[in-house]
């Protein structure tokens, strides 16, 4: 074997072989050592690039938590616009100038209502599409006093439907964007620039008193987040606050189908629906304004696209947003319509705080209906209690109004899972429990609290004639479900409880 390799060195083939695994490997020296020597020298050129910190001619600043400079840089046009700001401000600006600036707004307002309008203090959360548009009238029209929160920050794919980005706008916060863009048509309104995220826990911060303590006359929501959108029109609803909600202005292009009404009655729209389900979960069925399209999706239009499988693969799809909660795949947006939502939803800011006559088209209210069926629910839990505990008298039932919006409108869209009729529908337990439906707390005379164990997993909706033939048949006679209902109906209503399921975890 020691002779092995000198034999095979000795012979032309081998001394071929040697020459050219010898020139390879110099070759491969020579190619990675000149990519080195580039990279190198690429990396020279980028550091020599880069001003030194002690160069007078390039300040350094702060970034702020989101990665964004607290500082924008501004033109000679800029330091114009804002030294003109300072002095309108601070009252060194022609009054009768602002009066001829809002003349037809005066006019169609009265000077009574341009008064209260200019007295005015607005919060608007979210200064994208909608938000920017809507701030933007609002500041012409004459508001005085805007607070504006936005934790992002203007891209290339916002300049088809901001209200005032430019190119140069880029990579700036889209709260200075708009002060910079309005102080150059409003300079005597006063910004509040709030540049983070808007959730709960800063809510009460978020919107509480302007510098001056004034309190908000109106709040505009124009989140396209589920989370932090139910998080707002709860606090605003919780506190008595003026607001009115932007529903999803994606995937529409209908303009003649956008209406004002209420957050009950607002459809065809998933961001809406959403917002309705989270929101009857926390009993709030009615009582919030909100701008949405009735525009129902068809061939040929607009859908988001499912992500793709690639991005799958990449693990959990929660991990791949820019923050938490937040959405990850690209929504159809023509540029048009969030421009018309957030002129809708200043619109009618404007004619509130002024108090000009609206005439909205009025939505049918189903209260009646939904305090009808609670009691209907209350009235089948403690018939069902007596089979167990003949005596037992005053129950109490943990279902409200809301939940039985949500099962009703939501869940089983105001039709029998049995049969699909859409009228007279009540909503009764599925299943006959085994034991007694009733949780106690306390222990004799007065203190005792009687409660149905019923859930809203537990509860199906059918019309009052089903419902009356189910508790005979399910809970007096003892039938089984499969006996009474096919196996294709059965399935129906195991995946409507399976929702409800899922939807309970937001009740509370």
């Amino acid at each position: 074997m020691s002779g092995y390799f000198p034999d095979i060195f000795s012979t032309p083939r081998g001394q071929l072989v040697t020459t050219a695994v010898v020139s390879g490997v110099a070759v491969a020296t020579l190619i990675f050592g000149f990519q080195a020597l580039e990279r190198e020298e690429r990396l020279s050129a980028l550091k020599n690039s880069i001003p030194s910190i002690s160069d007078e001619k390039h300040r350094t600043s702060r970034l702020n938590s989101f990665g964004a400079s607290n500082e924008t840089l501004e033109d000679k046009e800029d330091a114009r616009n804002l030294a003109l700001a300072q002095r309108a401000q601070a009252g060194d600006f022609d009054e009768e100038l602002i009066l001829e600036q809002l003349a037809r707004n005066q006019v169609f307002l009265t000077p009574e209502g341009l008064d209260k309008l200019r007295k005015s203090f607005v919060v608007v959360v979210g200064c994208g599409g909608v938000g920017s548009h809507c701030t933007a009238s609002l500041a012409r029209s004459g508001v005085s006093k805007l607070r504006l929160i936005d934790f992002d920050q203007v891209t290339l794919s916002s300049l088809n439907r901001h209200a005032v980005a430019t190119l140069a706008d880029v990579g700036t916060s889209k709260v200075q964007c708009l002060q910079r863009r309005l102080m150059a048509i409003t300079p005597w309104v006063q910004f509040d620039l709030r540049q983070q995220k808007f959730d709960g826990d800063v809510a009460a911060e978020l919107l509480g008193s302007f510098q001056d303590g004034q309190k908000p006359d109106f709040i505009v929501d124009a989140i396209d987040n589920i989370e932090t959108k139910v998080a707002l029109l709860k606090y605003c609803y919780d506190n008595k606050l003026p607001v009115i909600s932007s529903m999803g202005a994606g995937c529409k292009g209908d303009p003649t189908k956008i209406i004002i009404g209420d957050i009950g009655n607002s459809t065809d729209d998933g961001l809406s629906r959403a917002t309705r389900k989270r929101l009857k979960l926390l009993g709030i069925t009615k009582g919030i304004p909100v701008v949405y399209s009735t525009e129902q999706s068809g061939e040929g239009k607009a859908e988001l696209l499912p992500l793709d499988q690639a991005e799958f693969e990449k693990g959990s799809v929660g991990d791949l947003g820019v923050m938490p909660n937040f959405r990850v795949r690209i929504l159809p947006v023509l540029g048009t319509m969030p421009a018309i939502f957030g002129m809708t939803v200043a619109n009618h800011v404007i004619l509130s705080i002024t108090g000009y006559p609206v005439d909205y088209a009025p939505a049918k209210g189903r209260d009646k209906m939904y305090d009808s069926i609670v009691n209907y629910v209350q009235s089948s839990e403690e018939k069902l209690a007596r089979l167990f505990e003949p005596d037992m008298i005053g129950l109490r039932s943990p279902i409200t109004a809301g939940d039985v919006a949500f099962l009703t409108e939501e869940l089983y869209h105001a039709r029998s899972v049995i049969t699909g009729i859409p009228t007279r529908l009540m909503l009764i337990r599925w299943r006959r429990p085994e034991a007694i439906n009733v949780s106690v707390i306390g222990q004799g005379g007065s203190e005792v609290q009687k409660c149905s164990t019923i859930r809203l997993r537990d509860l199906v909706c059918m019309t009052k004639d089903e419902a009356a033939r189910h508790e005979k048949q399910i809970f007096k006679a003892g039938v089984k479900l499969e006996d009474l209902y096919d196996r294709e109906t059965i399935d129906r209503v195991e995946k409507k409880m399976a929702q409800a399921a899922e939807y309970e975890k937001y009740r509370w």
